[in-house]
């Protein structure tokens, strides 16, 4: 919770427009999970404030840590408020299309069945594409800069940089084939909330754990740091393994979807 507290009190400071993105997606969340209870409309079989729950979770988590990130690179202040902005204007009209077409009882995803419907999926993909952009950014300032950090730490946010790319590009798999699912049609059982497919492959996963990267490895790098007492080379072969073998799950889940299998057979 510390830690927390930390990120939060700092994104407020450093970057005030990514952290009101961030209480905005926590309204949002609030707002869909009031929606499951009262709202009985499915959608695909689930409920259809569910995808905006999800989405308004994660996309906060990752405007926090794209906020609180930005401050350890040596950036200008002019360059860090044009990154802030881009990435919170983007991310907000994402999220509002998500929520509005939720309101609306249709797919915010894959859906081309009206014009204006088919302007919005648009929309959303060039959004998003904007923000793979400054994804490609970060992680090349994290090999030609050097972070506010030790060693080890920026090794992990370099490579949770790379590992978000990747799970951007499955995201742009799904888009190819306009659908989540492998073998059978978006739809059907599904692990509750997450509603991963249990019957059919389901490129959600890879993409989920690919772009909760950047969360994950620089926290295991930085809970290293405190707790393990030795030399920064070691503590960077231990990130770099942890990151492969991340990475190494990401590319088995991916491979298990593309083949049809579900991560977990109910």
């Amino acid at each position: 919770m510390k830690l927390v507290r930390r990120v939060l009190s700092t994104v407020k400071k450093e970057s005030p427009i990514l952290f009101w993105i961030v209480m905005v997606n926590g309204l949002m969340a609030l707002g869909s999970l009031i929606g499951i209870f009262i709202d009985d409309r499915t959608l695909v079989g689930v409920n259809i404030w569910i995808k905006p729950l999800k989405f308004a979770i994660s996309t906060g988590i990752y405007t926090l840590t794209v906020g609180f990130l930005i401050t350890l690179y040596p950036y200008s202040r002019i360059k860090k408020n044009i990154i802030n902005n881009i990435v919170s204007w983007s991310l907000l009209f994402e999220i509002i299309i998500i929520f509005s077409q939720a309101y609306r009882g249709v797919q915010s995803h894959y859906n081309v069945s009206s014009a204006y419907d088919g302007m919005l999926f648009a929309a959303m993909g060039i959004l998003i594409a904007v923000n793979v952009l400054i994804m490609v950014l970060f992680a090349i300032d994290s090999v030609r800069l050097k972070l506010k950090v030790p060693k080890s730490v920026q090794i992990a946010i370099l490579l949770g940089w790379l590992i978000v790319i990747f799970g951007s590009w499955v995201g742009g798999q799904m888009i190819s084939q306009m659908a989540h699912n492998v073998g059978v049609a978006d739809g059907g059982d599904g692990i509750p909330l997450l509603n991963w497919s249990t019957i059919a492959g389901d490129l959600r996963v890879a993409h989920f754990f690919g772009l909760h990267a950047i969360q994950i490895i620089p926290l295991f790098a930085l809970w290293m740091t405190k707790k393990w007492n030795t030399v920064s080379r070691k503590r960077i072969i231990a990130t770099a393994a942890f990151a492969l073998l991340y990475a190494a799950w990401i590319g088995h889940t991916f491979y298990q979807a593309k083949q049809g299998m579900p991560l977990i057979n109910l």
